[in-house]
């Protein structure tokens, strides 16, 4: 090839490049989401109850990092220690600066206030949330998050944010356990940000779920209990269901 040639071919390279990149960008996701990174991550848990504690367990028994968040940090404190040495505890506003990944398991009427401490934190992070919303508990805002649909009022509420909705209707104890007879049990991840949904699926399958992505943002209204997707089904039903629901 001649220098003449040179600034040609370097061209066609980059137009093939990019015609490949805009392929892969349009494969859709479903059942068989690539791995998104093998490495360990730090995962931020704002709200450590029941499904924070059985997630983090899980996942710092798998080497992963956590650090546990609550408006208790005695009792984090606690549960960290109880939990291992790839757990520490902080407040919420130290999780959210700690985690590459942050789990959110809080009531919506705490939204405000975490919207304010955190909010500018969890810009452009991955954040799966596995909190629902309660009128009943939540008050004003949670008939305002399930008449807009929690998938799309968790983007308004925490702009710049990177939002997989997921974890929100399968019992506790199940997540504290599926990891112990893995790949039977699918749980649904509805998202509109194709790495956030990558990595949200590892950490799934890292838990023992086989995660199935039932859409965008503005499926996560059915991601709660009390809807078709909740409770426990296997990925060929929880495909199925999906497919019958609209956004």
């Amino acid at each position: 090839m001649t220098a003449k040639d040179q600034p040609q071919a370097a061209r066609r390279t980059l137009v093939k490049l990019a015609g490949l990149a805009a392929a892969l960008a349009v494969i859709p996701l479903g059942a068989g989401v690539a791995k998104a990174t093998d490495r360990k991550l730090k995962i931020g848990i704002i709200g450590s109850g029941h499904v924070g504690s059985a997630l983090g367990g899980v996942w710092a028994r798998d080497g992963h990092e956590v650090m546990f968040a609550s408006r208790n940090l005695d009792a984090d404190r606690k549960l960290a220690a109880d939990t291992g040495a790839n757990a520490r505890a902080g407040t919420p506003q130290e999780a959210a600066a700690f985690g590459d990944v942050i789990l959110l398991a809080v009531p919506y009427s705490a939204y405000p206030e975490l919207e304010k401490s955190v909010g500018p934190a969890l810009k452009g992070k991955v954040v799966m949330n596995a909190s629902n919303p309660f009128p009943q508990r939540d008050g004003p805002i949670g008939d305002q998050a399930r008449s807009e649909g929690a998938g799309l009022f968790d983007a308004q509420a925490l702009p710049g944010a990177r939002i997989v909705r997921v974890f929100n209707a399968i019992g506790s104890a199940r997540m504290a356990s599926a990891h112990t007879d893995p790949g039977k049990i699918a749980v649904p991840l509805a998202g509109d940000d194709r790495r956030a949904l990558e990595t949200t699926a590892q950490l799934a399958r890292e838990v023992g779920f086989v995660p199935v992505v039932v859409g965008g943002l503005a499926m996560g209204k059915y991601l709660m209990p009390g809807t078709p997707l909740a409770g426990e089904h296997t990925p060929d039903e929880l495909r199925g269901i999906a497919a019958t629901l609209k956004p």
